[in-house]
């Protein structure tokens, strides 16, 4: 072939190559790459302006967690979108203080100190730019979707509705500059859904608002559970609902939705509500819903479970407000005695209890702090504290940091509980793990209580309360109990710490003989004025109301004014039993030292202090 054959060969190539058609094609691909380039360099340099259009600013959920990261307030142009940010999702009107529960990342207490909260008179627009601010009360943790703010209450002829501030910033997080916000309205705590958790296949609900009596099952049939999907709370919209099984006191379980039994992770975050369908004179009446702030949120299997497999013997959970300066001593006296696992449930304490108790955990004791914001809840607590624990022990002790079982020596009736005469390291879980071995029916172990006072003292005993209180009462009081999970009613009733048990169970009475509880109830006086300010118990006065004042719950003689009486040292001393003083200083002091391991604590602390 000749070169000119071959010049028209390629030719003929290159036109079927570039046709007009194909040339078309290039071209549209090209224009179109052209025009979303344009579009998105216009976007990110000149913002699109509308009536309906307002910059929004969000705060990194990290910018809260540490003060190594940067505390810059972002837009939400630059806004890292793997981050979620924070909002405003509930708010709790108390009688003390404002809750906000935040969403969208977890915030430290350092927090605190750079948050305001802000106030919006009742009868002014947000968008006014008028408001007052306070300093926020605390900042802490609290389930895996959302912390907690506590502010002041508003002052006179200001709205509850309390939005924050970052100090020194312009940007309010609230519906000022656009944070997502669920809704505007406060949940007064007199009546609303606080809490709810897992429970096999039945969801447990925590609510305020229903008047059911203490201590009695009540009528389920009248109650129903509402559990809502996706982005339901913007519209308030409930896209499940269930029948109540059990309702007594605060706590409703309802059967869980057949789509989230078959997959519980599904329940992660959802909110859920109790309806109520009120009767009156044989009438039923339209059902209502309680307002919520409750999400499920349930734990799963806990980390700190048994490497090797199995239940921990002996577990304990309380509840406490302001016990850091107690809680080290009543949990190394007890961990001797045999408890291996420890659930705390902080119930807004203000004293560093959490560091105590991160100090005691890493000291390898095997506690947790569960935070509960609910005041005046402890049944609602202990009922939330027998679920979650179940899974973990074949025992829980349900009692109060200033609460200490006490074996007496070698005395008769021993021999039944007591391989040996004297109480031996691990003595306490050893009972418990004879039960477990020997009874299929006892349910609860039920031990009296003897109420100690002041015993002469007027300031704190600085070796801690076993060793210093020694004068108590001659009755003992109520009884404080040991139970089995698995042999809890269904409705979870507990009242002063004893639970109703399912039919088929029973609980024992120890005799005192065996063992006893040495309740440091009325300690000196600056202790006890610090506890006479408010109960956790739900359905106990507190020591300043004036109700009840004849109770057992409340001190003999105070009345309600925390007026220090001219004889408090000499107090509910009608016998000196030094029992447990001398048990203490026996097998627990150091004997090169004679510290006892709280006290050698206090003596490590205070020497690296110095150093």
């Amino acid at each position: 072939m000749d070169s000119s054959d071959q010049r028209r060969k390629r030719k003929r190539i290159l036109r079927q190559s570039y046709s007009p058609r194909h040339f078309l094609s290039v071209r549209s691909l090209v224009m179109c790459f052209s025009f979303f380039t344009s579009l998105c360099l216009l976007s990110y340099t000149t913002p699109f302006r509308s009536s309906a259009y307002r910059p929004v600013q969000v705060v990194s959920s990290l910018s809260l967690l540490s003060s190594s990261i940067s505390r810059k307030v972002k837009s939400v142009q630059d806004f890292d979108g793997s981050l979620l940010p924070l909002k405003i999702e509930s708010r709790v009107l108390f009688p003390d203080h404002v809750l906000l529960l935040v969403g969208g990342g977890k915030m430290e207490k350092s927090g605190a100190e750079e948050l305001e909260c802000i106030y919006y008179g009742k009868f002014d627009s947000i968008d006014s730019g008028d408001f007052e601010k306070k300093n926020v009360f605390s900042v802490d943790e609290y389930d895996g979707f959302r912390s907690i703010v506590r502010c002041p209450l508003p002052p006179v002829n200001y709205s509850s509705v309390v939005n924050l501030k970052r100090r020194g910033k312009n940007g309010i997080l609230g519906e000022k500059v656009g944070l997502r916000v669920d809704s505007q309205t406060v949940n007064s705590w007199e009546n609303v859904a606080y809490e709810a958790t897992l429970d096999g296949d039945t969801a447990i609900v925590f609510v305020k608002g229903l008047n059911l009596r203490p201590d009695r099952e009540s009528d389920p049939s009248q109650f129903s559970c509402h559990f809502g999907l996706g982005k339901w709370e913007r519209g308030g919209r409930f896209m499940f609902t269930t029948k109540a099984l059990t309702a007594a006191q605060e706590v409703v379980r309802c059967s869980l939705p057949k789509s989230i039994s078959r997959n519980p992770d599904k329940a992660q975050g959802i909110r859920v509500t109790v309806g109520a369908t009120p009767h009156a004179r044989n009438r039923a009446h339209k059902r209502v819903l309680v307002p919520s702030v409750a999400k499920i949120f349930d734990s799963g299997p806990v980390v700190k479970k048994r490497s090797l497999g199995g239940k921990y013997e002996l577990c304990v959970c309380t509840m406490v407000w302001n016990q850091a300066p107690a809680i080290r001593e009543w949990i190394m006296y007890h961990s001797w005695l045999g408890v291996e696992r420890w659930f705390i449930y902080d119930n807004n304490s203000d004293d560093g209890l959490d560091e105590v108790i991160q100090e005691l955990d890493l000291e390898n004791y095997n506690v947790t702090r569960h935070v509960w914001p609910w005041i005046k809840t402890q049944e609602a607590g202990f009922s939330h504290c027998a679920v979650r624990a179940k899974d973990e022990c074949n025992w829980i002790s349900f009692m109060d940091v200033d609460e200490y079982f006490y074996f007496p020596y070698s005395t008769t009736g021993h021999q039944n509980f007591r391989a040996v005469g004297y109480a031996s390291q691990n003595s306490l879980r050893a009972l418990v793990a004879n039960f477990s071995s020997s009874s299929t029916t006892i349910g609860e172990i039920r031990t009296s209580c003897h109420s100690f006072g002041p015993s002469g003292l007027n300031s704190p005993p600085p070796q801690g309360v076993t060793v210093g209180y020694t004068c108590r009462l001659q009755s003992p009081e109520r009884h404080k109990s040991i139970i089995r999970p698995d042999a809890l009613d269904t409705t979870l009733l507990n009242v002063v710490h004893h639970f109703h048990l399912r039919k088929g169970f029973e609980y024992l009475n120890l005799p005192q003989s065996t063992a006893t509880i040495n309740h440091y109830k009325y300690q000196v006086w600056d202790v006890f004025r610090a506890k006479f300010y408010r109960r956790v118990a739900t359905y106990v006065a507190d020591w300043q109301d004036n109700q009840n004042e004849g109770s057992r719950d409340r001190a003999p003689g105070l009345g309600t004014e925390a007026i220090e009486p001219p004889d408090w040292p000499q107090k509910f001393c009608e016998v000196w039993d030094t029992g447990l003083r001398d048990f203490v200083l026996t097998n627990l002091a150091d004997p090169s030292t004679s510290l006892l391991p709280w006290a050698r604590h206090s003596a490590l602390t205070d020497q690296t202090g110095e150093s």
